[in-house]
């Protein structure tokens, strides 16, 4: 075991997260859904999301049964929705390939949907203690401090360097809690901005602690200004029913229920007649909203349209009315569900 592991499972046995809700019952699907939800987020955004989540799907059969527009449903607001739309379709592979029992070889764990080395290696450890190495957002950030592993970990030949290191560091036994502990120290110590060198348990042999530059590594990724995408969501609706439309399964939102779009107010009319062969009693124009996603940004201009009873709804859409006073259990995006949310507060009871 290399200093750098016996240091860090000291500290961890001192002062690591053992509470987690995922931890209390590491079995593989738990630990899988939380790897899954920890991608990109934080953990104390994950946590309420992961508990209503394994409440409402606790095991794999159970996620193999729900519909998938359950599955977005408990997922909304949490951002990332192909991993949803992932872990449903590796249930079913599990289900159908594995007599529904969560595999325990790597090659299986990492040629599922939405899984990659590292998660893969994180599910193993966690799960059944085997040895695997991780390579998460804490971890990188971990290794690339204490080796002075310069560059931006994007870059192939970056991540090979960090590979390397992970691989070397991750111990023979007590590999759960190693895997942990990289995680922890990440989370809680040796943070993107202000790191706790002086409570860090490795802080004595870490080069970039060394040389003062702590918050030099890891490299940050080049930066590029985002481009700005406009788009008109009409919240159409008539009856206590709000018109809604699944987005295709793949893209932005895929698979969620969404507002119909169009590129300007002057479109609204004519969408009126070739979906419901009707027209606008009432247009008014609400305030723009902007969405951030990684790549670029959106405005979302919202136009809501009160409309007469439609005489008809065209059979190529994949749309559907959505009651206010009851709303069903269907995956919305953030910014979708704030404006229904906004436009039921807004009608009187």
């Amino acid at each position: 075991m290399t200093a750098f592991a016996a240091r860090l499972l000291d500290w961890y046995r001192d002062c690591g997260r053992k509470d987690l809700p995922w931890q209390l019952e590491p079995t593989p699907y738990r630990v899988w859904v939380s790897e899954i939800m920890l991608q990109q987020t934080q953990v104390a955004t994950v946590i309420p999301y992961y508990e209503r989540f394994v409440a409402a799907f606790p095991d794999i059969a159970a996620l193999v049964r729900a519909p998938l527009d359950d599955v977005l449903h408990r997922w909304s607001g949490l951002g990332y929705y192909a991993r949803a739309r992932n872990l449903h379709r590796a249930a079913r592979i599990i289900a159908d390939d594995f007599g529904g029992e969560f595999p325990r070889r790597y090659e299986d764990v990492v040629a599922l949907p939405g899984i990659g080395r590292s998660t893969a290696g994180a599910i193993l450890a966690l799960a059944h203690g085997a040895r695997h190495a991780i390579l998460d957002g804490n971890a990188k950030r971990v290794l690339a401090r204490y080796h002075a592993i310069d560059g931006w970990p994007g870059q192939a030949a970056v991540a090979q360097a960090l590979w390397r290191q992970a691989e070397a560091h991750t111990p023979r036994r007590r590999v759960a809690a190693y895997t942990q502990a990289i995680m922890d120290l990440g989370a809680t110590l040796c943070t993107r901005a202000r790191p706790a060198c002086a409570r860090c348990p490795l802080a004595t042999d870490c080069r970039a602690h060394a040389l003062g530059r702590e918050t030099d590594f890891p490299g940050r990724k080049p930066q590029k200004a985002k481009p700005v995408k406009t788009t008109c969501m009409l919240l159409a609706h008539c009856g206590g029913e709000l018109y809604l439309e699944r987005r295709p399964p793949r893209g932005i939102w895929g698979g969620l229920w969404s507002l119909p779009e169009v590129d300007s107010a002057d479109e609204v009319d004519a969408w009126l007649e070739r979906t419901f062969a009707t027209g606008a009693r009432e247009l008014r124009r609400w305030p723009p909203l902007r969405h951030s996603f990684s790549h670029y940004e959106l405005d979302i201009r919202p136009l809501e349209v009160r409309i007469a009873a439609p005489s008809r709804t065209v059979a190529d859409r994949d749309g559907r009315w959505y009651s206010l006073a009851s709303p069903p259990p269907l995956g919305l995006a953030a910014p979708v569900r704030k404006l229904v949310d906004t436009l039921t507060n807004e009608r009187p009871a």
